[in-house]
């Protein structure tokens, strides 16, 4: 999993309420758990004018020019600005890897679901949750071009003019983040543990661990 310390990226706003998974990766994408290659498909049915089906070529698929990440000035946007409770619905982990896989690193929003927000810490994005009358100050003054910078060590937000918003996260999350430590990861932290304990597990009862053959 991909570190998170400091990004300085592109925002771009989505100003909708109560985003789910199904809208940020439609339920025809789910048969592969390979974590990658979802970047196309992202709010699928938003994105592009036709019904997406996995395997697709996106690139020669009708766009919607109305829609937010479609607009040239957005491209490349790694910093996602949304409204209260994004991420509800289904509890699809495609979601975040979906968002990843197009290139964002960090959400804010006023709100997440619960377990969308658990899942962003466990694929490497960073959410961020503000009150609702600072997110909706940043959808007045975003415009494109409008760069942000996240420390996720001092956890600050610094905007283009230099003002500062301070963010909570929980300790734990933050230090898997910033050491970019999936679940796997964080587990074999304590791998010499594991080692030891099932040595002396074996040498305790040395029938578990006897080989089935003659």
């Amino acid at each position: 999993m991909q570190a998170f310390t400091v990004l300085t990226g592109l925002a771009a706003p989505l100003d909708r309420a109560n985003v789910d998974t199904d809208a940020i990766i439609p339920k025809q994408f789910l048969k592969s758990i390979k974590r990658a290659g979802f970047g196309p498909y992202l709010f699928d049915e938003w994105r592009y004018l036709d019904r997406g089906e996995p395997d697709m070529d996106c690139s020669q698929r009708p766009i919607n020019p109305d829609f937010v990440l479609n607009k040239p000035e957005y491209q490349g946007a790694q910093i996602l600005l949304a409204r209260e409770n994004f991420g509800c619905g289904s509890s699809r982990e495609h979601a975040p890897w979906a968002l990843e896989d197009y290139g964002f690193r960090a959400i804010i929003a006023p709100s997440f679901a619960d377990i969308f927000y658990n899942n962003c810490f466990k694929n490497g994005l960073l959410p961020i949750v503000l009150a609702a009358d600072t997110v909706a100050g940043l959808f007045k003054e975003l415009t494109p071009g409008y760069r942000l910078s996240i420390d996720l060590t001092a956890q600050k937000i610094t905007k283009p003019n230099g003002i500062e918003i301070a963010f909570e996260i929980d300790q734990a999350r933050k230090y898997r983040l910033l050491n970019g430590l999936d679940d796997i990861a964080l587990t074999l932290q304590q791998a010499d543990k594991i080692l030891a304990y099932e040595a002396a597990r074996a040498k305790r009862a040395p029938w578990l661990f006897a080989s089935d053959q003659a």
